[in-house]
């Protein structure tokens, strides 16, 4: 009986055979039992760090799904248990995965139980603080995507998605392939130049126009030189203008018009962003994990 509660919940053996006592062996009632001192343990793991974990990936019918699935540390982020509930997680995302409010309150995997609770089941049985940190999709004619750090199946550190239109699909999802491994390595921070705000190219104007007047050149001069930083400026922020990165005599924008391919939309996570580690030594980390 203890192996079947186990089974069925997921935590370990003392605590079932301590719900299974408390319970009179009744099954259902130690489950309940078992539910009950989970949600307790999840409470009181919600607040830790969670930088590790996995960037998931799925893609189905013209629809793109990544989610960052965050544990508090790389192990769990291996474990089994876990990248079977990202991949829940991001296959779920694929219907609502807009947001990851709209994600949470959805049925996990078409099941009856929500994403939220399977969170919660997930925290007490796994032992350490997990979230779901982030979500997002984008629909396309064609999608293509690339995972760098590959932890498992479409699991990684880092995820992009792309999304593509153009004649030829088979040469889509080859081109596409190609810049999402661009933008894992360029990381750009907008798509085109009419992307970037006035706000930014403003602020980048003034900076690089007072650096000019400074060396003493005339303003007329200084003006005909802004054009040119300003360009390689956008050149190391925007993808299409940036140097391809396996043929850096072109840029990104003349190898998606090479094959007859425009690139409507991307979404690239990577692991753990702006997220502050917390630097432990391994008896803290022992401590934390009895806790």
């Amino acid at each position: 009986m203890v192996k079947e509660l186990r089974q069925k919940t997921g935590v370990g053996m003392m605590e079932c055979k301590k719900a299974l006592v408390e319970t009179k062996g009744d099954l259902e009632s130690a489950i309940d039992l078992m539910r009950k001192k989970g949600i307790s343990k999840a409470q009181k793991k919600a607040g830790r760090i969670t930088a590790e974990g996995v960037i998931a990936i799925a893609k189905k019918n013209g629809v793109g799904a990544i989610v960052e699935v965050n544990a508090e540390t790389d192990f769990v982020a291996r474990n089994s248990d876990f990248q079977d509930f990202a991949k829940g997680v991001v296959e779920t995302a694929i219907e609502n995965g807009e947001c990851v409010d709209s994600l949470k309150k959805s049925k996990y995997a078409g099941g009856e139980k929500s994403v939220a609770d399977v969170l919660t089941d997930k925290i007490a049985s796994i032992g350490e603080n997990l979230s779901i940190r982030r979500s997002a999709t984008i629909k396309a004619d064609a999608i293509a995507s690339y995972i760098h750090g590959s932890v498992a199946d479409n699991m990684g550190k880092i995820g992009v998605l792309v999304g593509l239109k153009g004649s030829d699909n088979s040469k889509l999802e080859e081109v596409g392939k190609k810049v999402a491994m661009h933008i894992a390595a360029a990381k750009p921070d907008f798509l085109s130049v009419a992307d970037v705000s006035d706000e930014v190219k403003n602020r980048e104007e003034k900076i690089l126009k007072d650096q000019a007047l400074a060396s003493g050149k005339p303003e007329a001069v200084v003006e005909k030189m802004l054009v040119g930083r300003m360009q390689k400026f956008f050149g190391e922020i925007v993808l299409l203008e940036q140097a391809f990165v396996m043929e850096p005599k072109k840029k990104v924008k003349d190898i998606l018009k090479e094959a007859g391919a425009e690139l409507t939309e991307y979404k690239a996570f990577i692991l753990g962003d702006g997220i502050e580690k917390k630097c432990e030594n391994l008896a803290d980390e022992v401590a934390k994990q009895l806790s």
